[in-house]
């Protein structure tokens, strides 16, 4: 019986997709509950922050996937935080991030996201990114990508675009490195915004940026996403040797789920990237 349920997962994406993105939903109304009035913040071993928020989030969302498909294992932040990672057996799992950006939601900017996505054989294939305070999900699979607005219901297909000869280059908000800037350094001819979460992703999807650089650490949770949702509008995120970035990457020497430094990116075109 195990079996027949993983095949059938295993071949439809579209309805793994279209459960990421009411679980998502769901979870981004528990954040504004939360947002919307005072709440505590705890500091986690990694020095980054937690909230009520978080918790909540990841309670919905990986209550959803175990009881809807309870043989594909679900790897989430806050679990292994706590010292709870499920068994990744075989080449298919999810990855759960349920608030993105935990410090831009605790100063109040709405750059906070919730991420849910299916990897396969090391490649994000399906994934949601839900930006609450925006009230838009992105979402992303079989080669199709597309925006959700929450409040009318109104759908749309996105793709990215030619990059231009001066391409909008999206840095992290909380995150900025020495290599970040030096990088910035090189492009002083191009725009550069300054965006949190994984909202950096989906722009690069939908047309309005071009290149995200990150070096600094992430990790897979992170990035799955938003990089599946990149993927499917027609983008790719490469690690800095050019290889695309890989998920299920435990017991790496940078320890678990982290991944290395990379570079996100939509179509190929005349302006610069390296």
């Amino acid at each position: 019986m195990l079996m027949e349920t993983s095949s059938a997962a295993t071949g439809n994406d579209a309805e793994i997709v279209t459960l990421f993105e009411r679980l998502a939903l769901e979870a981004g109304r528990a954040i504004l509950a939360v947002y919307g009035k005072d709440f505590a913040v705890e500091i986690k071993g990694d020095s980054s922050p937690v909230t009520e928020a978080d918790r909540l989030a990841e309670t919905i969302i990986l209550a959803g996937l175990r009881a809807r498909f309870p043989q594909i294992a679900c790897v989430a932040e806050e679990e292994v935080a706590g010292g709870l990672v499920s068994a990744v057996a075989g080449d298919m799992f999810v990855l759960v991030d349920p608030l993105d950006g935990t410090r831009e939601f605790v100063s109040r900017n709405p750059d906070f996201t919730v991420n849910i996505a299916l990897v396969r054989g090391g490649v994000p294939v399906a994934g949601v990114v839900h930006a609450p305070a925006r009230g838009v999900l992105w979402g992303g699979a079989g080669g199709r990508a597309w925006r959700l607005d929450d409040a009318t219901g109104e759908r749309r297909d996105i793709r990215v675009r030619p990059r231009p000869a001066s391409p909008v280059i999206l840095a992290s908000r909380s995150h900025r490195t020495p290599e970040t800037e030096e990088f910035l350094s090189r492009h002083k001819g191009c725009e550069t915004r300054a965006v949190g979460s994984s909202l950096k992703f989906c722009m690069i999807a939908e047309g309005e940026a071009d290149i995200y650089p990150r070096h600094g650490r992430t990790m897979e949770w992170d990035t799955a996403a938003g990089d599946a949702v990149l993927r499917a509008a027609g983008g790719m995120t490469r690690t800095l040797d050019g290889a695309p970035l890989t998920y299920g990457k435990c017991g790496g020497a940078d320890g678990d789920w982290a991944n290395p430094h990379f570079i996100a990116s939509g179509a190929e075109g005349v302006g610069p990237i390296e």
